[in-house]
């Protein structure tokens, strides 16, 4: 995919983006594109563009160009080239993606929550197992930050397959600081981490928490939060975000009790056809 193709797609995205309030290609997509362009599937015209990834689509349309068929003209192209089997992420739970999706007879599948706190408010005491400290991310800790994350996101359909290139990847982008991935460490034995993100001066986000099975139950989640809280709230951050399962009964009680909250609008919809 040539510099050309991906400034139109980027261009798309950013026209949707700002009509939709929300992003319609996430963090992996693009990095596939820079990185990996050659497992990515793309039909992209000015108008807007269909892009698979292993049966993962992304579909946006420019808002100027909405309601003339050419949403259903791309999903159709992509539903033929992958036999009609494929998901789809609709960001924000936008209503033309629920038309669209029964149209073509996909099924809700899951929903994933943003919720949101101010940066500044307090968090409480970073309460510390006995023998346990948290400190900053070294290279020589990507071996146990692999084996941590593979253990506590086993199930997860995306997080849990994080490889050593995948984390190469990630740690190579621009917003990547290693004082911002936060590992608690008993002796040379890791037992969880907290990655944050800072997408600006004004947003952060928890990027990843990852608890070692042997850890559960413990606090190290709740610890491990509030310390990735107090870094970006010392990065001046006005708002830090996070996402999570709809359905994770236990994360969104723990991120409650941080003071984050959801709104209806901050809703992401995955659909499935199969």
């Amino acid at each position: 995919m040539d510099a050309d193709r991906l400034r139109q797609i980027a261009d798309v995205a950013a026209d949707s983006e700002a009509a939709d309030g929300a992003a319609p290609i996430d963090e992996a997509t693009w990095l596939a594109l820079r990185n990996r362009p050659d497992d990515v599937a793309w039909w992209v015209t000015d108008e807007g563009f269909a892009l698979v990834i292993g049966g993962d689509l992304s579909l946006a349309v420019r808002p100027s160009a909405r309601e003339r068929g050419v949403a259903g003209s791309l999903l159709a192209d992509a539903l033929a080239a992958y036999d009609g089997s494929l998901r789809a992420w609709s960001h924000a739970d936008h209503p033309g993606a629920a038309k669209l999706a029964a149209r073509h007879g996909f099924d809700r599948v899951r929903e994933l929550w943003v919720m949101r706190r101010p940066g500044s408010k307090p968090t409480g005491p970073v309460a510390l197992p006995e023998g346990v400290n948290i400190r900053s991310f070294h290279p020589k800790d990507e071996a146990e930050l692999l084996r941590v994350n593979s253990e506590s996101f086993h199930s997860h359909p995306e997080q849990g397959q994080m490889s050593a290139s995948d984390f190469a990847e990630r740690t190579g982008e621009p917003w990547f600081d290693p004082s911002g991935l936060l590992v608690a460490m008993r002796g040379g034995h890791m037992l969880g981490f907290h990655w944050t993100k800072q997408h600006s001066a004004a947003l952060g986000e928890v990027y990843v928490v990852g608890v070692a099975p042997e850890a559960q139950g413990m606090g190290l989640g709740k610890a491990l939060t509030r310390a990735g809280l107090d870094h970006l709230a010392g990065r001046g951050v006005s708002e830090v975000e996070l996402y999570v399962e709809s359905d994770n009964a236990a994360a969104i009680h723990v991120y409650d009790g941080l003071g984050f909250t959801h709104d209806d609008r901050d809703t992401h919809v995955m659909y499935a056809r199969s």
